[in-house]
């Protein structure tokens, strides 16, 4: 690996190359860098280099940096939410990647009307169906949607996959082409007064296949900062 700054222009030339690949528009996908476990400073490199959206997997990790980050930045919370955790985000947060439970997306919608604004979400779906993973199972997923379409301080905008690890991309391809066809067939039922427009998925093993078959954010995290050490609290 790199630094910071030359994984970036790795990753960059990758997004790039895979939308062309697809005939799809840059403008199209937005990278997140998950800074999970990441220090401050990596962060501030990749800012330097332009990067504005970033990824965390824990809501005091997030508290931490974002208080120590005083730059306006877009924050994304991609990993597994408690309940009892949601109630940080209004405010820090723009979008919440992992919801996959009505008890939760209702703790959600109770949270953002206290602070009167709306919370953006993505619904969690477990493509491959793996018992480590979070998520809905994807004939969970329509019945899930429309028994959440009526929470007035929730804005569903799209979902969300975390396809299985893998050294051949190729493999997860099915998972990410599942989720747009799942995505397709929410929009065409009309469950909500707005269009689903966004497609979490591919990480640093496999973004480009997920560029492929339409992902709007790719999770980029080890492409990125490097393999994390997860013996350091940060």
């Amino acid at each position: 690996m790199g630094s910071i700054s030359e994984n970036l222009k790795v990753v960059e030339n990758n997004i790039m190359a895979a939308c062309k690949k697809s005939g799809r528009s840059r403008d199209l996908v937005t990278l997140i860098a998950v800074s999970k476990t990441k220090p401050v400073a990596a962060i501030e490199e990749a800012m330097a280099e332009g990067i504005t959206v970033f990824g965390e997997n824990k809501v005091q990790e997030l508290q931490m940096k974002t208080a120590s980050i005083k730059t306006p930045l877009h924050w994304h919370m991609i990993g597994h939410l408690q309940n009892n955790k949601v109630k940080y985000l209004p405010g820090m947060v723009e979008l919440i990647h992992s919801v996959d439970n009505k008890k939760l997306a209702d703790e959600i919608e109770k949270q953002a009307a206290k602070h009167d604004m709306v919370m953006d979400i993505l619904c969690e779906v477990n493509m491959a169906c793996e018992d480590t993973k979070f998520g809905l199972r994807p004939e969970e997923t329509i019945p899930f949607l429309k028994e959440i379409s009526g929470l007035s301080h929730v804005n569903v905008r799209g979902l969300m996959t975390i396809a299985p690890y893998t050294d051949n991309p190729e493999s997860n391809r099915i998972y990410f082409k599942g989720l747009r066809e799942l995505l397709e067939e929410a929009n065409s039922m009309n469950i909500f007064d707005h269009k689903l427009d966004v497609l979490s998925m591919g990480m640093t093993g496999d973004y480009e296949v997920a560029i492929e078959e339409g992902a709007t954010f790719v999770r980029v995290g080890t492409g990125i900062f490097g393999e994390r050490d997860y013996s350091k609290k940060n």
